[in-house]
């Protein structure tokens, strides 16, 4: 069972788990580590009740946990300086790419963690399960193997941007069309929104829900043949595959 964890890193994926974990009711458990007392004072603002300090090493040794939040080039510094502190602790990194002997757990959240709606990926190992638990109770959680890893980073580290991009041009649309920018914004996210919870309470195929709105000789059908003369498929799953060359 985990009693304590420390994160160290309090930047935006780092910031967005304690923030996460916070909100589920981890405040006590959770400690914080940041390079600069602004950034800190900045975490424990927005969550009361964690501990927060700048000394990694003194930061790791009560916790159980220690979750390596922090830039991929930093890694190997970050483990050497908490090393002598590291025995019998779990070490969970959610660093991109980055690999190393000492490192128990990759991880693959995103920025969504801090609401509690992270898709996050778990690398298998004989601990996947202790961290599949914990990043559970920011969001949902698949353990894999690691040749999906990267994959599952496309999908879901990155591909919350690429949502957000459709988004845009969404919201885009909606102010040529007449929209103001605020009002284009709420009806776009409400859209997502709503064709997210028809799939997942249904659990249709999107075709088939496609095929719920798309009227034969209607104007739908002529929107979706738009995105396929523009290569809309094909666009995305390059994207989605670009990170893997």
């Amino acid at each position: 069972m985990v009693n304590r964890i420390t994160v160290i890193g309090a930047g935006n994926m780092g910031g967005a788990l304690v923030k996460g974990w916070m909100k589920a009711g981890m405040a006590s458990e959770l400690t914080v580590t940041a390079h600069t007392q602004q950034t800190l004072d900045r975490i424990v603002e927005a969550c009361p009740g964690i501990t927060a300090m700048l000394d990694n090493s003194k930061a790791v040794q009560d916790s159980d946990v220690v979750v390596l939040a922090v830039k991929p080039w930093l890694v190997e510094n970050i483990i050497a300086e908490i090393k002598p502190e590291l025995k019998d602790k779990l070490l969970i990194s959610v660093a991109a790419g980055v690999r190393h002997e000492r490192i128990d757990v990759y991880a693959m959240p995103n920025i969504a963690a801090e609401f509690g709606e992270s898709m996050t990926f778990v690398e298998e190992s004989y601990k996947a399960a202790v961290a599949a638990e914990l990043f559970g109770r920011v969001g949902q959680c698949k353990v894999v193997p690691q040749r999906l890893m990267d994959a599952g980073m496309m999908m879901a580290g990155c591909g919350i941007a690429y949502v957000m991009r459709f988004l845009r041009a969404m919201m885009e649309g909606g102010v040529e069309m007449g929209f103001y920018p605020a009002e284009a914004k709420e009806i776009a996210m409400q859209t997502m929104q709503g064709a997210v919870a028809l799939l997942r309470e249904t659990g249709l195929h999107p075709e088939a829900a496609i095929d719920k709105v798309t009227t034969p000789g209607g104007i739908t059908i002529k929107g979706l043949n738009e995105l396929d003369h523009a290569a809309f498929n094909s666009a995305v799953i390059r994207c989605l595959k670009a990170g893997l060359k």
